[in-house]
C-alpha cells in the first residue's frame, strides 16, 4: 500500500535527481562561449549583445562569453571544434555547418514585428544614379557581403541566375565586404555601384537602422537618408535566422538554453530589444527541418560555381 511517506519521499528523490543533473552540466561547463555573424562592424556587435550575454549568464547559472566572429565560417568552424556552444547563424550559413556535418541544432528564429518569420535580399543602388535595373548595370561593381551570408551573397546569385546574368563575367568586379554595414557603406562611399543586404520592410532594415544610428555618410561626410537609396531588385522571402546549440550538450542544459531565449523578452526586455532595436517580437521554437529549403539553396549556388570553375 503506498501512503503519503512514499511518495513524499518519491518526489523528493525527483527533484534530487533534477537538481542534482543541472549541477553535473553546470559543473562540466562552468563557462560557455555565445558567437555571432558579423552582420555588422565588431564594435556594434559587441554593443547589441553584451545586456543579452549577461543576461543568458544570469539565467544558466554559469559565465557565457562573447564571441564576436571575424566571418560567417567562423562560427561555422567554432562549432565544428566544439569551440562555439551557441551560435547566431544566417540562414545559409547554418544550412552550410548542416550540410558539412556539424553537429548543431536550430532551438529558437527571430520573428518580425508583423510576427512573420522571414526576410528578403534586396539590391540597393544610390537614389541618384542612372541604374534602375540590374540590366543597367553591367561591367560595374557589385558588392555582396560573405560567401555565406543568405541575403548578401548566395540569394543574390540565385535571382541573378534567373536573370541569366553570372556576376563573375557580366559585373567589372565582385567584392565580398564582411559585413552588411560594410556593404551598404562601400555602396554610399562609391566604392561599389549595387550592393546586396537585407531587408524586413520599409521600416526595417539594415540601411534603416544604421541611418537611425547615423553611421550612412556619402564619401564627402555629408549624412544620408532612406532616399538617397533605390531598391532595383527584391527576393522572394527567406526564412529568418536561428539561433543553434551544439547536438551533444546535455538534454537538460540545451532545454535550460532554450527556455532562457523564450524567455528573454519578459524577464529582461531591455537587453531583448537591444538586439534588434526593438524591431523583433519575442523568440519562437523552430527545427533543423525549417532549413532544409536553404540547403538547397546553398547546393544549387554551389552547383553554379562549379559550373563557372
Amino acid at each position: 500500500m503506498i501512503n503519503r511517506r512514499v511518495v513524499l519521499a518519491g518526489m523528493a528523490s525527483i527533484a534530487f535527481t533534477a537538481s542534482a543533473s543541472a549541477e553535473d552540466w553546470r559543473a562540466k561547463y562552468p563557462e560557455i562561449t555565445f558567437a555571432a555573424i558579423p552582420s555588422e562592424n565588431g564594435s556594434g556587435v559587441v554593443e547589441r549583445y553584451t545586456p543579452f550575454v549577461n543576461y543568458l549568464s544570469k539565467e544558466l547559472g554559469i559565465k557565457v562569453t562573447l564571441r564576436v566572429a571575424n566571418d560567417y565560417a567562423a562560427v561555422i568552424e567554432g562549432q565544428r571544434a566544439g569551440n562555439i556552444h551557441i551560435g547566431y547563424y544566417g540562414p545559409a550559413s547554418f544550412a552550410r555547418a548542416r550540410l558539412t556535418g556539424v553537429k548543431t541544432d536550430a532551438f529558437v528564429i527571430d520573428v518580425n514585428s508583423d510576427g512573420s518569420k522571414g526576410y528578403y535580399s534586396v539590391f540597393y543602388v544610390l537614389a541618384n544614379s542612372p541604374y534602375h535595373k540590374v540590366e543597367d548595370l553591367k561591367g560595374k561593381n557589385l558588392g555582396l557581403v560573405d560567401p555565406n551570408s543568405t541575403s548578401g551573397n548566395n540569394m543574390p546569385r540565385f535571382k541573378l541566375n534567373q536573370l541569366g546574368i553570372d556576376p563573375e563575367t557580366y559585373f567589372s568586379k565582385v567584392v565580398f565586404t564582411g559585413s552588411h554595414e560594410n556593404a551598404v557603406l562601400a555602396l554610399a562611399q562609391g566604392t561599389v555601384d549595387v550592393a546586396a543586404n537585407w531587408w524586413n520592410s520599409e521600416d526595417d532594415s539594415n540601411l534603416t537602422r544604421m541611418l537611425t544610428k547615423n553611421m550612412v555618410k556619402t564619401a564627402d561626410g555629408k549624412p544620408m537618408t532612406k532616399d538617397d537609396f533605390r531598391i532595383i531588385v527584391k527576393s522572394d522571402m527567406i526564412i529568418n535566422s536561428p539561433y543553434a546549440y551544439l547536438s551533444d550538450l546535455p538534454d537538460d542544459m540545451k532545454a535550460a538554453i532554450k527556455q532562457a531565449f523564450l524567455d528573454a523578452a519578459q524577464k529582461d526586455p531591455e537587453a531583448f530589444k537591444k538586439l534588434s532595436d526593438g524591431k523583433n517580437r519575442p523568440w519562437e521554437p523552430i527545427a533543423n527541418e525549417d532549413y532544409n529549403k536553404t540547403i538547397e539553396l546553398i547546393k544549387f549556388v554551389d552547383s553554379l560555381r562549379k559550373k563557372a570553375s
